[in-house]
């Protein structure tokens, strides 16, 4: 029997997972979506192909019917509560995290619903909300090899562009890949910011150090680059990355760091001015605010 999939958390990341999932996941059943705010369910559905997704309206009703749930939450919170709501549906389903927590929420979750006789993969996933859309992500499985295999039809080539299989492993080294992994952008983001600014202070001008960047660093650090040129990092309604998402990501960085004894010199520099993005822009912060931050404290405004 072809399996009911379900989609829960429709943010910036999770909208486009959808989308591709419908579009190219050869589902034989509608996919069932839903969100907290019932709007972003249905403004979804309305720009999706007909008849191939339903709304539901209470999380009881999306899992109910569903045999492969998938879920891709803001934080490690929205996840056990979640989770604490669905208690009596979980038995015979599938779970697939989507969402970026800590590693020791990884493990709680998976041992709860194997507890209640569910099955547990996690796939935290790399990539910017474009690429969600386009369906470029890279997706980080891991979990018993054989449910991470039922898992893999909905990844490269519908969601993704490429999988790190972590099979057999446990779950929470998928999401201790996705933590340590995001340091790098963000450490990206405070190199850039950096160096925008002082190229600007130096006389070298902003324009001749991206031509540096577009020659040297294609890809991540090229978008990012265009990103604080165009002001970007301060103009959007809706964050690419928000800061309170940045800033949960460093707090379990930093706290698996001080577990093992390692110091991140350069996560605490981005913290400290991913703390004054938030105080700038409260909860519409992006990650990229980070040169604003150090626009402001080298004597420039925050906006560029």
């Amino acid at each position: 029997m072809a399996p009911q999939l379900t989609w829960i958390g429709l943010g910036n990341m999770g909208r486009g997972m959808c989308k591709n999932l419908v579009e190219k996941g050869n589902l034989e059943k509608p996919l069932i979506i839903f969100n907290r705010t019932v709007k972003r369910a249905t403004d979804l559905q309305s720009k999706l192909p007909e008849g191939k997704t339903v709304v539901a309206q209470t999380l009881e009703e999306a899992v109910s019917k569903a045999s492969i749930v998938f879920t891709c939450l803001g934080d490690d919170a929205a996840v056990k509560d979640t989770l604490d709501s669905i208690g009596a549906h979980i038995k015979g389903k599938l779970f697939v995290d989507c969402s970026t927590i800590h590693p020791e929420t990884t493990t709680m979750i998976s041992k709860a619903i194997q507890g209640k006789g569910g099955e547990f993969v996690a796939c935290p996933v790399f990539g910017a909300p474009a690429m969600a859309e386009s369906g470029q992500l890279v997706c980080v499985l891991a979990g018993p090899s054989d449910l991470v295999e039922k898992v893999k039809p909905y990844c490269t080539g519908v969601m993704g562009r490429a999988i790190i299989d972590f099979s057999d492993q446990p779950p929470s080294k998928a999401t201790l890949l996705k933590i340590i992994g995001n340091t790098f952008i963000i450490n990206m983001v405070e190199t850039l910011s950096e160096g925008h600014t002082l190229a600007e202070k130096s006389g070298l001008g902003t324009d001749n150090l991206h031509n540096f960047i577009e020659t040297m660093f294609p890809g991540p650090y090229t978008a990012y680059s265009r990103r604080l040129m165009a002001g970007d990092y301060y103009k959007r309604d809706e964050p690419l990355f928000g800061v309170d998402l940045a800033r949960k990501d460093v707090r379990h960085a930093l706290s698996l760091a001080g577990d093992s004894g390692v110091k991140m010199r350069g996560l605490e520099v981005a913290e400290a001015h991913l703390e004054e993005v938030q105080k700038h822009s409260g909860s519409k912060g992006d990650i990229a605010g980070i040169y604003g931050a150090v626009r402001e404290e080298s004597g420039l405004e925050f906006e560029n």
